[in-house]
């Protein structure tokens, strides 16, 4: 419990996850977020400072959170002119939780190591809630002693986890869950929209589609919202569209064609396109159903 906690990017699952390391007795000293708003909001909520600069926030505490958009959000966190997270980060440990390419996991794991400091990957597989309750699930990556010394930080987050391995690793495998979890959504999303043309009742199709080899995580998660048109945001169609792009770069790496990720990722862009990409993933469904945007 000595270890002291600060917060870069305090959105909904940031700011839930400095609410439940607060409230499991860890000092939350610092918070930051380019929403200055939000920032000074949580910072009078925890009771520490809202740093205006990244290299005030790496000084005030032993352990920092990152929780940042994209690649070119976590890298102007960590290489920014004038003013980073690398800045005074010796002997500082830093735990980047968003969902990015493996490379730059790698860059910034390189970088902090060279300044003296730690980087890990925590990458996530949960919700808003979760985040809030200690229920995330967690893919960790880097150097598994730096792991073991943040671990009991860590396990008061999750309800499991698994270290991967080196850097990179964690954001290969969640990579991977997105690739597979975005594909079963737009196959979902096709199934329900064809069966609502065929003019069978959803409720009818979902029971049967629970019972048999259509069964999926995204059938218990999304079907209903699929077909109610209740789209409200857990996690974004643009997100899913960053993702399923990381996983494609990832193929065209090692060779690989994978033409549903291909497909998949063309329809969460489409959305963005559209204008839909704040939309929950389940929003695929708009672009699959007879009258709706992308079936009038």
């Amino acid at each position: 419990m000595n270890q002291t906690v600060a917060f870069v990017g305090v959105g909904r699952m940031g700011a839930n996850m400095a609410r439940r390391l607060k409230d499991c007795g860890y000092g939350i000293t610092a918070v930051y977020d380019v929403n200055r708003e939000v920032a000074s909001s949580l910072a009078a909520e925890l009771g520490c400072k809202a740093c205006d600069k990244l290299a005030e926030v790496s000084g005030a505490a032993d352990v920092i959170f990152t929780v940042v958009t994209n690649d070119e959000s976590m890298r102007t966190i960590f290489f920014g002119s004038g003013d980073n997270l690398l800045a005074n980060a010796k002997g500082k440990i830093f735990i980047n939780c968003a969902t990015l390419s493996p490379a730059i996991h790698r860059e910034v794991h390189a970088a902090a190591e060279k300044a003296g400091a730690h980087s890990l990957e925590a990458c996530m597989a949960s919700s808003i809630s979760h985040a809030r309750e200690g229920k995330l699930y967690l893919m960790l990556g880097g150097d598994e002693g730096v792991y073991k010394q943040v671990q009991s930080m860590i396990e008061q987050m999750s309800v499991n986890r698994r270290f991967i391995g080196g850097p990179g690793r964690a954001a290969e495998v969640k990579a991977l869950v997105n690739m597979v979890m975005n594909i079963n959504t737009a196959g979902l999303a096709e199934g329900l929209g064809l069966a609502a043309a065929l003019g069978h009742d959803l409720a009818m199709i979902r029971e049967v589609f629970s019972q048999t080899g259509a069964n999926s995580r995204v059938l218990e998660t999304d079907g209903g919202d699929m077909c109610a048109r209740e789209h409200d945001c857990w996690f974004s169609a643009e997100h899913a569209a960053k993702d399923s792009g990381i996983a494609a770069g990832l193929a065209k790496e090692s060779g690989l064609n994978l033409p549903l990720n291909s497909a998949t990722e063309a329809q969460y862009k489409k959305m963005v396109a559209l204008g839909l990409g704040g939309l929950d993933k389940s929003g695929i469904a708009e672009l699959t159903f007879k009258d709706r945007h992308g079936n009038s």
